[in-house]
């Protein structure tokens, strides 16, 4: 499809409607039937940008939709199969934190990109480049960056083996791409690696613990005591009408239903958006509207909350909401617009089934206590907000393919730099924020931790997901020599972590800092020159 550009711009439409390789898998929107067809080729910068744009803001849909919806769900079924206590522990311990529920909910949007990717063999290597590439991101510049913001003492232990077992990870990766293909005994090998990473830190958590007693150890000298939730500054959740205790009626009133679903729905909270400055109000504005559709359509159960974020209105919606945006979102609505028996569509039927089941629950509940089987909702959450980051992340993955084929880039280019950098920005931000609070050393495991299940489990379950008895394989060619630079660069900074991080006796500060980011910067541009055929390297 890279030969597009080659011809004459009025042979551009009949191109990419007449190639097989152009078509694209899934997605809801043709972008690249839209650039070469849609768009006269004089105004090819504008599509260029207009897709640039969109492509921020379906970032913007996969952060929210993992922070404020994904996760408190996942959360929440942890807390109802009595998970809470391991989750706790594990959440706010430095060690453990990549391989939590937590995890699961930070690097939803690398495994679900990954898994699309894998989906098509033209778009592989847009799979691996962003894992690795967020790899060498999360490894150099934002470990880096956490030290040059606050020097701290790393420890010791979970700090070799996070690295011991990401090593071994983008070994066997190396040895998958060395072979071109893999099977169905090496993708299952994968997962299993993840769950005995998993075995092994709760192996040694619970060790650890026992030789310090049963409770928490105190805080050491550089390591400051977690804030408790009476010390919060910020009330947690999306509803306006959380304000805290002081802007709580002194007697309690009942609401009615209306104005129960009008503060639910409502994504901003006016007290807190006085007092922010210009840029976060910016920031905001553009994501009140993703916010609304998946309050819309997302249900949030809150165990911290006395009555659990129920709210019986908006609840009884989501229960029509929800599995109709999983049936129109799944395969991109190819199944929701089936036709049954070529006379009834399957959305109409799930209309129908989830109006009267909605119905019964709004007559059978009230507003003020919620009902017992309150948790099957964190369990469709869950299900809604997994579809939507699904959805967004094809159309993300459909739109670097167009750019690709736009600026004839590899897959592997783009995966390493825009979607790499696409899922990262949050950890990033949140890690040095996490860091400059006086918290460097979760920080700096987390950067270690939690890309080991976005490789592990990206790569195992993408490719197995692939699968069919037909054909237990998944091929992995590589579609450019960068891939063995991007594979090398990212085992030589983990190489030069697992030496000097003990040679400095775990004491981290600037100077190793800024080695990190210069290697990144270094790396950049080696991927670059290699990328446009500056340097030439042997590839198997």
């Amino acid at each position: 499809c890279w030969e597009v550009r080659k011809h004459n711009s009025s042979e551009w439409c009949q191109f990419i409607r007449s190639n097989p390789d152009c078509q694209l898998d899934g997605g809801f929107l043709d972008y690249l039937d839209g650039v070469f067809c849609d768009f006269p080729p004089r105004l090819l910068p504008l599509a260029v940008t207009l897709y640039a744009l969109w492509l921020l803001y379906l970032f913007i849909i996969l952060g929210v939709t993992a922070e404020k919806f994904f996760c408190p769900n996942l959360s929440a079924i942890s807390t109802n199969l009595k998970l809470s206590h391991n989750v706790a522990v594990f959440s706010l311990t430095s060690p453990l934190h990549g391989v939590t529920f937590l995890a699961f909910g930070n690097g939803a949007p690398d495994v679900f990109s990954a898994v699309v990717a894998f989906s098509d063999p033209r778009t592989a290597g847009l799979a691996i480049g962003a894992i690795f590439g967020a790899g060498v991101f999360v490894t150099t510049v934002v470990a880096g960056g956490i030290a040059l913001v606050k020097p701290f003492m790393a420890a010791s232990r979970p700090f070799l083996r996070d690295v011991i077992f990401y090593m071994v990870a983008v070994f066997l990766t190396f040895v998958v791409l060395y072979l071109g293909r893999i099977r169905l005994g090496e993708a299952l090998g994968y997962l299993g690696l993840y769950v005995f990473y998993v075995l092994t830190v709760v192996l040694c958590t619970w060790i650890h613990r026992r030789q310090r007693g049963d409770g928490l150890a105190p805080p050491r000298p550089w390591e400051p005591e977690m804030p408790t939730d009476a010390e919060e500054s910020e009330p947690s959740g999306t509803n306006s009408g959380d304000y805290g205790e002081e802007y709580r009626p002194l007697l309690p009133s009942r609401e009615t239903s209306l104005r129960i679903l009008a503060t639910a729905l409502s994504p901003l909270d006016y007290r807190k958006w006085r007092r922010k400055p210009w840029y976060w109000r910016l920031f905001k504005a553009f994501k009140v509207p993703v916010e609304l559709v998946l309050l819309l359509t997302v249900p949030i159960v809150d165990p911290d909350k006395d009555d659990l974020n129920w709210k019986r209105p908006l609840n009884c919606l989501h229960i029509l909401t929800s599995p109709l945006i999983c049936v129109l979102t799944l395969k991109s609505g190819a199944y929701g617009l089936y036709q049954i028996q070529g006379i009834f569509p399957v959305w109409g039927l799930v209309t129908l089934v989830a109006s009267a089941l909605a119905l019964l629950v709004f007559i059978t509940t009230s507003n003020e206590e919620p009902p017992k089987y309150h948790c099957v909702f964190a369990f469709l959450g869950f299900l809604a907000s997994a579809m939507w980051i699904n959805a967004a992340a094809t159309e993300v993955v459909n739109i670097l393919r167009t750019l690709g084929v736009i600026f004839q880039l590899s897959n592997t280019v783009l995966g390493l730099t825009l979607l790499a950098w696409g899922n990262s920005i949050g950890d990033t931000f949140s890690d040095l924020t996490m860091a400059r609070q006086g918290y460097p050393r979760m920080a700096f495991s987390a950067c270690f931790g939690g890309i080991i299940f976005n490789i592990l489990v990206g790569v195992g379950l993408g490719c197995l997901l692939q699968m069919t008895s037909s054909q237990p394989l998944v091929k992995l060619e590589p579609d450019s020599p960068l891939m063995w630079v991007l594979a090398g660069a990212l085992g030589l900074s983990l190489v030069f972590s697992f030496v000097t991080v003990p040679a400095q006796c775990f004491q981290l500060g600037k100077a190793y800092g800024s080695c990190l980011i210069a290697y990144y910067l270094a790396f950049l541009c080696v991927a670059l020159l290699t990328e446009f055929r500056v340097i030439h390297f042997f590839t198997p």
